[in-house]
């Protein structure tokens, strides 16, 4: 996808501020002749995580071809049927396709169109020839005012279900650990609320990512994390976890791992370090090592694009801990509750070393190379900045 311009950011911006779900396509030039968009990992990941479609389970051919009637063009003042094609082609390796019914009449070559889904309904507008904000503001209802306007009342109603699980769960008393590390609290929590454990990128309860943390602990741990993103492994010198690993690690036990934190304000004891490269739209890591120095690198864009997706709203539950018979017990004390992060902030606070990356890369005793990250984190400082007009909430 092209590199959205300031105008468009902004616009999406809004869109999450009314806590509205989405991805994005670009029709180009082609795409619009040919009548085949290539369903790229987000849209398939959107489909997937939404419940519209698995393109894992599809098979191969026309045969296969998954037809959505209920799907909808927005202009700004009017609805379009559309529909929906889901298809595998039979040739190359079957590469996910998608294509939208009378697009071409809504869409110049390289236009941005949101795709989001509501009520069994997929609807999709054009996001860079609509002036969003401005339909939002005007007194004339129209079909995608009242869409947005549903997204934000079905976003108040589910905080509102979610605070009230956590507080009938917190006057229960305290619960009990079912596993160890860091990750304890987190578990118990969903186990709690009955969320399934999985790997998904999106966020944990209905839109509401969950964040849990002990409550006390040194102020350096206090950092929360933000979210996990891998390296542009295309563009970047190094091209694995393992590599990484292979340059910078360090025995520890019987262990062999690289496990540090990564800022922008300092080199650490590895030699590591972040940079903002603005021309390029890039996050850099680098070595003080001149033969290595630069070695992956981050799309700016898609990491705002990752804080916006997994934080549009979010719950950091804190908890007092306890310790009986050699299992912890969780207290839930407060929820703090964040809406909308501001995503031209993330680049400053990058600079400013408020933002930080973990690596957390070991070599197992199979040989195989795993990472839990890198995880994106946050100070108190930068979060107070990142994070505006927060509500407490005590459990």
């Amino acid at each position: 996808m092209r590199v959205l311009t300031d105008i468009e950011i902004s616009k999406l911006k809004v869109l999450s501020n009314y806590s509205v779900p989405f991805v994005l396509i670009e029709p180009t030039k082609t795409a619009l002749k040919k009548s085949i968009i290539d369903a790229t990992a987000p849209v398939r990941t959107f489909f997937s995580e939404q419940n519209i479609h698995d393109y894992n389970l599809q098979n191969k051919g026309p045969d296969y071809k998954i037809i959505i009637e209920n799907t909808y063009i927005l202009t700004e003042d009017n609805k379009i049927q559309s529909k929906s094609s889901l298809y595998r082609p039979k040739t190359k390796k079957g590469d996910p396709r998608i294509w939208f019914k009378g697009l071409p009449k809504y869409s110049n070559d390289n236009d941005i169109f949101v795709i989001t889904y509501l009520e069994k309904k997929i609807y999709l507008f054009n996001i860079t020839q609509i002036d969003i904000l401005q339909v939002l503001k005007s007194l004339k209802i129209s079909p995608l005012k009242n869409l947005v306007m549903s997204f934000q009342s079905k976003s108040n109603s589910i905080s509102d279900e979610l605070l009230g699980k956590l507080k009938d769960i917190s006057k229960k008393g305290p619960l009990k650990a079912i596993r160890v590390g860091d990750t304890a609290i987190g578990h118990a929590i969903e186990t709690a609320l009955d969320i399934e454990q999985n790997s998904s990128p999106q966020p944990d309860y209905h839109g509401i990512e969950l964040k849990s943390f002990r409550s006390k602990k040194k102020s350096r741990e206090n950092r929360k994390t933000l979210f996990a993103q891998v390296s542009d492994w295309k563009k970047s010198k190094f091209k694995s976890s393992a590599e990484i690993l292979n340059n910078f690690g360090y025995q520890r036990d019987e262990e062999f791992k690289l496990y540090c934190t990564v800022s922008a304000k300092v080199l650490n004891s590895q030699g590591l370090s972040l940079k903002i490269d603005l021309e390029n739209d890039l996050l850099i890591e680098y070595s003080n090592n001149k033969k290595i120095d630069e070695f992956v690198v981050w799309s700016l864009q898609k990491l705002k694009s990752r804080l916006l997706e997994k934080h549009n709203e979010t719950f950091w539950i804190s908890a007092t801990t306890e310790v009986i018979d050699g299992i912890e017990y969780f207290h839930l004390e407060k929820v703090l509750y964040t809406k909308k992060p501001n995503p031209t902030l993330f680049q400053l606070l990058i600079e400013q070393g408020e933002i930080t990356l973990d690596h957390l890369i070991k070599r197992k005793k199979d040989g195989k190379v795993s990472e839990k990250g890198p995880l994106f984190k946050i100070s108190k400082k930068g979060f107070d900045i990142l994070f505006p007009e927060p509500i407490e909430y005590k459990l």
